[in-house]
């Protein structure tokens, strides 16, 4: 009997599409939670009284916080249902962004963000890895990339959202708009997700950090954090380099940003069915694609298109070769965590890097040269290694 209930529940585990939405849509969620101040720098530092820049490290502190409390949370709910956790997750991001909202000044501003960081990386981190549970085999790969979607859509329709709604009503309204949404999703996990007990025996911290030893694990993620490391020096600084040496302004520049984030998510679905019959060779594609067009594109601006499809596949496509390098179900999960820190650490080292690159040489075009650099380093890597059958 206990036998049939268990084979039960992996069935339900396997045909849910509405949970896989859900999911997708609490990617969504933290992603543009994570983003909101990109778009509410000017009005956030005049309600609170401060410069722009300092506005800007609220960005920088939940970026930092996502990629310490990602490895954290496998070890610290070992033993608790995935559901009930990302619903605890949505609900402190809820908690965070209404906080955002009242801040009367810029410490509760930055306590509140501490707190959207280390939801971020608790969703990123269980989220990642749901897929195989909520898909049948054949279509593992296109649950997964439908998570990752989310991700992708948080910068073409989320904070784009988000900045309209600051523009129209303020910054508070803009970040109340983060809480409804974020009450919101929690609802839905609650009633559309099975329960999702652990699998296996779930890794405590030192298993979690001990699986950064096994090469076919650290492969992926070394090219990861390449690849968006370099990503993000480059694509910090896109807009002086395509207004400075390609002459692209105002509503073309405006137009050719959201094709981009159009093309990212083109990118995610088609990484996501090509990663299922061959991961290495999609994620190779990915860095050389990358290499070459970040390289070229101050001097050829459409290849941004291009860009923005290759960077789209490299969370489904190295998160798919991280899963299939874990030893057992329980180290997937931990190697889910590890692939959140790992994201969201060269998120904030790309920024920082490029930043110092940009100004050391005087030219931001010097960043896109970095960037182009490090994805054909990640390719070099990859070309040594050997992905998992």
């Amino acid at each position: 009997m206990t036998q049939m209930k268990e084979t039960a529940g992996q069935q339900q585990e396997s045909e849910n599409l509405p949970g896989v939405v859900a999911v997708t849509a609490a990617t969504f969620t933290v992603v543009t939670s994570e983003m909101l101040p990109v778009g509410l720098l000017t009005p956030l530092g005049a309600d609170l009284g401060i410069s722009e820049g300092l506005a800007g490290l609220s960005l920088t502190v939940t970026g930092l916080l996502a990629a310490l409390s990602a490895p954290l949370v496998v070890p610290f709910s070992r033993g608790a249902d995935r559901r009930r956790v990302l619903c605890v997750l949505m609900v402190l991001l809820a908690a965070a962004n209404a906080l955002c909202a009242w801040a009367p000044g810029y410490p509760v501003l930055m306590g509140a963000r501490v707190l959207v960081g280390v939801a971020m990386g608790g969703v990123w981190a269980l989220a990642a890895g749901l897929g195989p549970r909520l898909a049948p085999p054949r279509s593992a790969g296109r649950a997964t990339a439908l998570i990752f979607s989310g991700i992708a859509a948080a910068s073409v329709l989320g904070v784009p959202a988000g900045a309209y709604l600051g523009e129209l009503a303020g910054r508070r309204a803009a970040f109340t708009g983060g809480a409804l949404l974020s009450l919101a999703v929690a609802g839905a996990l609650a009633v559309l997700l099975p329960p999702l007990p652990p699998q296996g025996t779930a890794l405590r911290l030192g298993g979690v950090l001990r699986l950064l030893g096994d090469p076919g694990v650290r492969a992926p993620l070394l090219m990861v954090a390449l690849l968006v490391t370099g990503h993000f020096a480059a694509y910090t600084y896109i807009r002086p380099v395509l207004e400075g040496t390609a002459g692209v302004h105002g509503a073309t520049l405006s137009g050719l940003l959201l094709l981009y984030g159009v093309a990212g998510l083109a990118g995610t679905f088609t990484a996501g069915a090509t990663a299922v019959r061959t991961v290495r060779g999609t994620l190779l594609a990915i860095c050389g694609v990358l290499g070459v067009t970040v390289l070229l594109v101050p001097y050829a601006w459409p290849l941004l298109l291009v860009w923005g499809m290759a960077y789209g596949g490299v969370a489904v496509a190295g998160q798919t070769w991280t899963q299939r390098a874990a030893p057992d179900a329980a180290a997937r999960e931990g190697a889910s965590s590890l692939f959140a820190m790992v994201i969201n650490a060269a998120i904030a080292l790309g920024a920082l890097v490029g930043g110092r690159v940009a100004d050391g040489f005087g030219d931001p075009v010097t960043a896109m040269w970095l960037g182009g650099a490090l994805a054909l380093a990640a390719l070099g890597l990859g070309a040594t290694v050997r992905a998992p059958q």
